[in-house]
Formats: structure tokens, C-alpha cells, sequence
């Protein structure tokens, strides 16, 4: 499926920074959601991701992500969930977080 084509307004338009995973649990009452809790440098917050089914908590700790950090907040099953990790999906089962190669500041800008 092909989407349309963005310009550098639009793709400028998205605030993508690096986050370090603090904690993740899994929401209650779910099989497939995790939150958790990711320090952006000046700030931490909290993100729900459907990644449960393909990564343990202690898995994810630690790790260094690419935070999407201009979503508009959603409130799922009652947790506010403020930005989106970028993962990648195969199609076919396989699903993995995108981490970074070389350890860099949380909050540093993704161009």
C-alpha cells in the first residue's frame, strides 16, 4: 500500500526525539499493552504500545527509542498515553522497536 507523498513542510511538522525506556508493566486487564515510562531529558512520559506479544518488560528497559512526542495524547483503558514509539511490522509476525546505534542524549532531535 502506498501513501501519499509528504513534503518537507509536512515531515517538519513531526517532533521525533530519542527516549530511554525507564520502566514498562503491562496494563491491567490486557494481553497485548504495555506502558511505559520514557525519559525524553527534560521530561519523562508515558507511552502505551501494543508490544506484548513480542517483548518482555525487562526486554525493553534500558533500550534507547525513537519517540514520536507530537501525537495528540489518547487515553486508553484509562491510562493517558502522550506519543508513540516507531516500530517496524513485517507483515508476517515480526515486529521490532527501531533502537539506536550509538548511545545519544535522550531528547536529542531525530532529522
Amino acid at each position: 500500500m502506498s501513501l501519499p507523498e509528504i513534503n518537507l513542510e509536512d515531515f517538519q511538522k513531526i517532533d521525533l526525539r530519542v527516549g530511554e525506556i525507564i520502566a514498562v508493566e503491562r496494563l491491567e486487564g490486557t494481553s497485548k499493552l504495555l506502558v511505559l515510562r520514557v525519559n525524553l531529558g527534560d521530561e519523562e512520559r508515558t507511552l502505551i504500545a501494543g508490544l506484548a506479544s513480542f517483548y518482555t518488560p525487562e526486554e525493553m528497559v534500558g533500550k534507547k527509542i525513537v519517540v514520536l512526542t507530537n501525537l495528540k495524547p489518547a487515553n486508553i483503558r484509562g491510562v493517558k498515553s502522550q506519543g508513540m514509539l516507531l516500530a517496524a511490522d513485517d507483515g508476517q509476525g515480526g515486529v521490532s522497536f527501531l533502537t539506536l546505534d550509538r548511545d545519544i542524549a535522550s531528547g536529542s532531535k531525530v532529522r
